[in-house]
């Protein structure tokens, strides 16, 4: 079914909420069940749609997850909600009451921005995409501040509005597109776009988006939530009071570049430091090197070492008990030796896969002791860095 209407109908409703917590190993029967007092169509639509729901939870959460409507690209792809609220209030705190969010898609980024307070123009040229998101507005009691409307964004008028979001399509027939001229639309037609905004504008774009890229009039920021990073964002007309900038959520906690150059490659210390991939991303770990009075392991790989330990929010600190050369045998026989039964692998600077490396030197538990092992390079030499979190 390529049209939602027949859901929102009181007979469509009522059969999502009956499917609403149908377990995928019953699907079959729930389906078989319903199809007797039922169309086959509805009934099929509301058992995709509940499971669309089940998968939107991670991003939306429960309570509004299980009210809204979604397309598969739409789960895919839209703006986790911790996310798109960190952007609307950044465009509260600019002044702004009015967006049009350009390629709005099922109206993440449009939720977040009314329940802010501001007034939106969501645009998105799927029918279908537009569908929900407007049937999401009136779910969540949010159409008398979103205007949706089936258009091509590049023939949208936003003279109107105080800002422009624009969220391109990064997606195609063979999977992620990653130059950013071959979004949908252009990046150079979102930059122009942003650029005549009245008091702001912010354009999604993918993470590994090469700084050369970043116009020099735009903030680009970084954004990680619980650690995974989740987007880059071009701010024009912000204010910005540095070019580049990485967002830590929950918080936000705020890293703003200072422009300074390469830390110096040092022998390791007691602590590793882990920086967050925001701050990677953004090529920020300088400024968390300085933080903590650090240097590199190695000149072309992001950790951080120190002598002593200085709590950051921008990178996990880890205590050092051990440094070997890369050696499979020997760190099996010390694992051994230490009773361990569980083993993190983390690799930066090293081609071995710690999959398999866990299960050539610990194929079964030796004890109750945790060990993380950090593959990486030591001044240019394969090594082994042993250790734990710092509490």
């Amino acid at each position: 079914m390529n049209d939602l209407a027949p859901l929102l109908t009181p007979e469509g409703r009522a059969l999502l909420d009956e499917v609403r917590d149908t377990d995928p190993a019953h699907e079959l029967a729930v389906a078989t069940r319903l199809r007797r007092e039922h169309p086959a169509e509805l009934v099929s639509a509301a058992l995709g749609q509940a499971r669309l729901r089940q998968r939107a939870e991670a991003k939306f959460g429960a309570e509004d997850a299980r009210r809204m409507f979604f397309t598969p690209n739409g789960v895919e792809q839209s703006t986790r909600a911790s996310v798109a609220a960190y952007r609307a209030e950044r465009f509260g705190e600019l002044g702004v009451t009015s967006v049009a969010d350009l390629c709005c898609g099922i109206g993440g980024d449009a939720i977040a921005l009314a329940r802010a307070g501001i007034r939106v123009l969501a645009v998105d040229r799927d029918p279908l995409t537009a569908a929900a998101a407007r049937a999401n507005a009136d779910a969540l009691g949010l159409a008398g501040l979103i205007e949706v409307r089936e258009a091509d964004v590049t023939e949208v008028d936003t003279a109107g509005y105080d800002a422009v979001f624009v969220d391109p399509a990064r997606r195609g027939g063979r999977g992620r597109i990653f130059d950013p001229e071959a979004y949908s639309p252009p990046l150079s037609w979102a930059v122009e776009a942003a650029r005549t905004a009245s008091r702001a504008a912010a354009l999604k774009v993918a993470p590994g988006i090469p700084h050369e890229a970043v116009p020099a009039d735009a903030e680009a920021e970084w954004i990680s939530d619980g650690g995974d990073v989740k987007e880059a964002v071009l701010w024009f007309g912000a204010g910005q009071a540095a070019p580049v900038r990485a967002t830590l959520l929950p918080g936000p906690r705020t890293l703003p570049s200072r422009g300074l150059p390469d830390p110096a490659v040092r022998p390791p210390g007691r602590y590793l430091y882990e920086p967050d991939g925001a701050v990677i991303r953004a090529h920020l770990v300088a400024e968390v090197a300085e933080e903590v009075d650090g240097g590199l392991l190695d000149a072309t790989i992001a950790y951080i070492t120190a002598d002593e330990h200085r709590p950051t929010p921008y990178a996990t600190a880890y205590e050092i008990t051990d440094r070997l050369p890369f050696n499979v045998k020997k760190l099996k026989a010390l694992l051994r030796e230490r009773q361990v039964g569980t083993l993190t692998v983390k690799k930066r600077g090293s081609a071995v896969e710690p999959e398999e490396l866990r299960r050539k030197v610990l194929p079964k538990p030796h004890g109750r002791a945790s060990v993380t092992v950090f593959l990486t390079r030591v001044a240019g030499a394969p090594t082994m860095l042993l250790g734990h979190p710092v509490r």
